[in-house]
């Protein structure tokens, strides 16, 4: 048994995040035991606050992507507010932020300033494009990054109007990619003493996603034009969604022996062995050819269901196109905690996708709860930096600290 909460317990980390990507790092980070102080501008805290308010004013989301940190919420601008925070980040262990590039430092906390005062701190900077090159300064959302990554222009009905991602997925996979370098950061800075600087963004993030397409038309010298393929996958087939009576499949016989067996499957052997479809270029360029051969054979027979469980027997990859909200019922997504059910102060019960991260010596997922705006500001400022109860009554008469009423 452990003597720690969790992997990260006693790690402290600052946090200047808003809305998705930035949050998301520092969620995982509380999920593995880390103490993050949220720091909130006053008045209003995290914009997330006031989306998908389902009661009392309290948001759903904002409760998925900040549970277990606390909220300290004050006036930034403000020399008492400033010295807090340059007090805090004295001792963090962490300094996550993702407000447009150069925003930190005019508040007095960019790297140059923390590390000066904290050699071994780490700080991690989320933003949209990066904190260099030319599209630096663009305020960055996850659509956004999509776009500039070429990854919209991949997605969407073959010939016709590209369509976002259904999922925030570069806002995440960010979160993802800056919670880890923190971890390896962390790592270094035990070898060495030293902090470091990370710099993670969604269009890196985002471009980072391409399998298949970059490395086509690089090679290839522009010959392959990576596009819209509707419900085949790119470069891989036969790889897609498939109609069923009454819901989608997706099919992957991508490897040789796959293509073999599925077209035994489908009652056509001799194409496992048709040079038209030897190798896996091949196929993808027969993917005209192919498909109608394939659905025909999920036609002929009396539901999805049964050509899932004729595609498993014989090893072929295969799935259901599942709702969200099958998803979220799922047995499997369930017993591994892929969905988790959270409790809310306010809002109750309700399911948010779980870690990703499993640890076999931490394997019980820590009860966390989302802050309400500025709720720790007496504890942070008390425990931390040892600030009396008078001058906290202060600096919230002066406007320096903010709370919501509750």
């Amino acid at each position: 048994m452990s003597a720690y909460r969790h992997i990260l317990d006693g790690y402290t980390v600052l946090d200047f995040t808003q809305f998705i990507a930035g949050p998301t790092v520092t969620r995982l980070l509380a999920e593995m035991g880390a103490e993050i102080i949220k720091v909130e501008l006053a008045p209003g805290g995290d914009p997330l606050r006031t989306m998908y308010v389902f009661k009392d004013g309290r948001s759903s989301l904002f409760v998925q992507h900040n549970r277990g940190k606390m909220s300290l919420c004050l006036d930034a601008k403000s020399a008492a507010g400033r010295e807090i925070l340059l007090e805090l980040a004295r001792t963090a262990d962490v300094l996550v932020e993702n407000f447009t590039p150069g925003a930190i430092g005019r508040m007095g906390l960019g790297y140059d300033a923390v590390s000066r005062i904290n050699p071994r701190i780490i700080m991690c900077s989320v933003s949209g494009f990066g904190q260099s090159g030319p599209l630096a300064d663009k305020p960055g959302f996850d659509t956004l990054g999509a776009s500039y990554a070429g990854v919209i222009d991949m997605n969407g009905p073959a010939g016709g109007s590209p369509c976002p991602p259904g999922a925030a997925i570069g806002d995440v996979t960010a979160g993802l990619n800056g919670a880890a370098s923190i971890g390896f950061a962390l790592l270094h800075r035990e070898r060495t003493g030293r902090g470091q600087y990370l710099d993670i963004s969604l269009l890196d993030t985002y471009f980072h996603c391409h399998d298949f397409s970059v490395q086509a038309y690089s090679a290839s010298g522009g010959a392959i034009q990576p596009t819209r393929t509707g419900p085949n996958v790119p470069g891989y087939a036969p790889a897609g969604v498939f109609n069923g009576k009454h819901r989608p499949i997706v099919i992957m016989g991508i490897t040789l022996a796959q293509w073999r067996a599925l077209s035994a499957i489908i009652g056509r052997p001799e194409l496992g062995h048709d040079p038209r479809f030897a190798t896996a270029t091949r196929r993808v360029e027969q993917m005209a050819a192919i498909r109608p051969l394939i659905q025909a054979w999920i036609d002929s027979l009396g539901s999805e269901d049964e050509a899932i469980r004729i595609l498993e027997e014989n090893r072929i990859p295969v799935a259901p196109v599942l709702s969200v909200a099958e998803a979220a019922g799922h047995p499997h997504l369930r017993q591994r905690g892929t969905v988790t059910t959270v409790r809310d102060r306010v809002l109750g019960e309700f399911d948010v996708p779980g870690s990703p991260w499993r640890f076999s010596e931490f394997p019980q997922p820590l009860e966390l709860q989302a802050p309400f705006l500025g709720e720790h500001n007496g504890p942070i400022l008390k425990e931390r930096l040892g600030y009396s109860d008078h001058l906290i009554q202060e600096l919230t008469k002066q406007g320096v600290l903010h709370c919501e009423d509750r």
